[in-house]
């Protein structure tokens, strides 16, 4: 007898299913917060196997949510070649169906160093191209592994809170649907799919303090603490972001009660203050320097800002970047200095 079944097509990589479910959990998600249908969603596209799974994945998923999915490529121009490599990224993502495809050049600056110049640069350039394609959102690469090593990176710099609750799934315009997925998790996808990755040679260069903390310091956390370093440290920036979003939040509600209009700036009540544990009365100090003048206050700076509400001892003004605070009765005065970087504390 004729066999008429049709073929069984090949069991689906679990690799290739795992990236799939974190950008449809992301796309999802997005399009209940009012992503529109037919939409256009962008993949922040470098070639390497992180944006490239991710790019396959999304150019599967997107079309199920009446969603567009385009990609756009950075060329940093840092690294010989870098242009072949960008446009080899950009034909990958058309051969997948992906459109627009755009790639971008961009020039980066070296003031804060190489690794913050070419992020400037690259953001820079992802925002421009996704307003001038009314993009929706834009899709990440970063995985698990990526936030384990900035929670480690904002521990080893005292960064606080702001830092060590890690990466957001969502801010603003930016998704990153794989925080919860592992780099050779991707890489097995690119496998998979038979998707040939770019090898990003500053992956391996040690001068950059993430090259090393991904090649010699989770290493040997693993090693020596046992396997599920980089799984605990995402876990605790996920429950420092509920947290610090909790206590966000209750800031918000609570500075429009306790600031008022004052020359030249704005005051807050300085009873409001003390009677706030610590945790919320300094960042109602950080929340006013950077709402109101867009300063960001650094942990010296709140503390003896803090100081004229808890150890008010007749203390003169404190000078810090672009602000003057005082304290003047029952307020505690905010005013701004003129566009300097100097700041006096004492």
């Amino acid at each position: 007898m004729p066999n008429n079944s049709s073929p069984r097509r090949p069991p689906l990589s679990p690799a290739v299913a795992e990236v799939r479910v974190g950008v449809r959990r992301a796309l999802a998600a997005a399009r209940d917060s009012g992503l529109a249908e037919g939409a256009l969603v962008l993949v922040a596209l470098s070639g390497g196997p992180d944006s490239l799974a991710l790019a396959s994945a999304t150019a599967f998923e997107a079309p199920k949510l009446a969603l567009r999915a385009g990609a756009v490529v950075v060329d940093h121009g840092l690294q010989p070649g870098s242009a072949e490599v960008a446009d080899r990224a950009a034909r990958a993502a058309e051969h997948m169906g992906l459109s627009p495809v755009i790639v971008r050049r961009v020039m980066v600056g070296h003031g804060g160093g190489p690794e913050s110049g070419a992020r400037d640069a690259r953001y820079g350039a992802i925002t421009d191209v996704a307003a001038a394609t009314d993009a929706g959102a834009v899709l990440l690469g970063h995985t698990l592994d990526d936030q384990a090593e900035t929670v480690l990176l904002g521990l080893a710099r005292g960064s606080g809170a702001a830092s060590l609750r890690g990466m957001a799934p969502t801010n603003g315009l930016y998704l990153r649907p794989l925080l919860d997925v592992r780099r050779e998790t991707t890489h097995a996808a690119c496998a998979a799919e038979g998707l040939q990755p770019w090898t990003d040679p500053h992956n391996s260069d040690t001068r950059f303090s993430r090259v090393r903390v991904r090649n010699a310091v989770l290493p040997v956390l693993e090693r020596e603490l046992g396997p599920g370093v980089a799984d605990a440290l995402a876990r605790t920036a996920e429950q420092l972001r509920e947290d610090s979003e909790a206590l966000d939040r209750m800031v918000e509600e609570m500075i429009e009660e306790i600031c008022e209009p004052a020359e030249a700036g704005i005051a807050v009540s300085v009873s409001a203050l003390a009677v706030n544990p610590a945790a919320l009365r300094n960042r109602i100090l950080r929340l006013v320097a950077s709402s109101e003048f867009g300063s960001s206050l650094d942990r010296g700076h709140t503390v003896e800002i803090a100081r004229l509400v808890t150890d008010w001892r007749g203390q003169g003004p404190i000078d810090v970047p672009g602000i003057r605070v005082s304290r003047e009765g029952s307020l505690i005065v905010f005013t701004a200095r003129g566009n300097d970087s100097e700041s006096r504390i004492g």
